[in-house]
Order: structure tokens, then C-alpha cells, then sequence
């Protein structure tokens, strides 16, 4: 898009889009990066079906490899929201989220939606990581 329609220079998308989907995976914009929706899945992109502990656990991993291709890692995160299938699975969703984020400063809000089909747990996050290298904020 050109400057005479109001877009943002200084955005642009992080990652390979799903053809089968509107968005991608990430998108920078300045010196944040915006992470999509991340369900549980492997490297391979395999669908990974476990316990919450075992989902939680793949779906921040899976949060930390679209952070890399920026050059960012789970210590720059400022932001996540997390949607749980099931609210019951919050305590347990809790404890591996906060050995991941011990160190960390961050902002966090969790509910219970409906909408997460076919896994338990779906997370997005907001990465602060300067374009200049700087960030790291855990």
C-alpha cells in the first residue's frame, strides 16, 4: 500500500501464511511483534494432543519459534492472552505457564472460550524487540 492511503510503512508479516487462512502467523510492526493464535503443535507442524500441561507447554514453544524468525525469544514478550477450552484447566495450565515466564514482565489475561476446537489451549502474545537488537525484558 502506498503512503496516500494512511498504511503504515513499517509493518509487515512475519512468517508463511496458511493459504487457508486470512493472516499469518506474526506481524512487526515497528518495534513490536504481534503473534497470532498458536495452538499446540510441533516443529513439523503436527498437531500435539496431551495433557494441558503438555499443550501449554508445545504452544508457548510454538510461540517462541515465530518469535525467532524475527530474532526475538519468550523474554520479550510484554503481552500474552491465552483462551483454555476448559477453565478447569486453569491451575494446571498456570503452573507450566509460570515456570516458562518465571523471571518475566509481562501482562497476562486468561479466559475460557469456546471456540478453541480440536486442542485445549490457544495462546497469542505482543514481543517488544527493538530493530536495533535490543529488548529482553525477563
Amino acid at each position: 500500500m502506498n503512503e496516500k492511503s494512511g498504511s503504515p510503512k513499517d509493518i509487515r508479516p512475519i512468517g508463511k501464511k496458511n493459504p487457508s487462512l486470512p493472516f499469518y502467523p506474526a506481524v512487526r510492526a515497528g518495534d513490536f511483534i504481534f503473534v497470532s493464535g498458536q495452538v499446540a503443535k510441533d516443529a513439523d507442524g503436527n498437531m500435539i494432543c496431551g495433557t494441558i500441561e503438555e499443550e501449554t507447554l508445545a504452544t508457548i514453544e510454538a510461540i517462541g519459534r515465530v518469535l525467532a524468525e524475527e530474532g526475538a525469544t519468550l523474554a520479550d514478550v510484554v503481552r500474552m492472552t491465552t483462551y483454555l477450552a476448559d477453565v478447569r484447566d486453569f491451575g494446571r495450565y498456570n503452573r507450566i505457564f509460570a515456570e516458562q515466564f518465571k523471571d518475566a514482565t509481562l501482562a497476562r489475561t486468561t479466559v475460557e472460550a469456546r471456540a478453541v476446537i480440536s486442542t485445549r489451549i490457544e495462546m497469542e502474545a505482543i514481543a517488544y524487540k527493538p530493530r536495533g537488537g535490543g529488548g529482553g525484558h525477563a
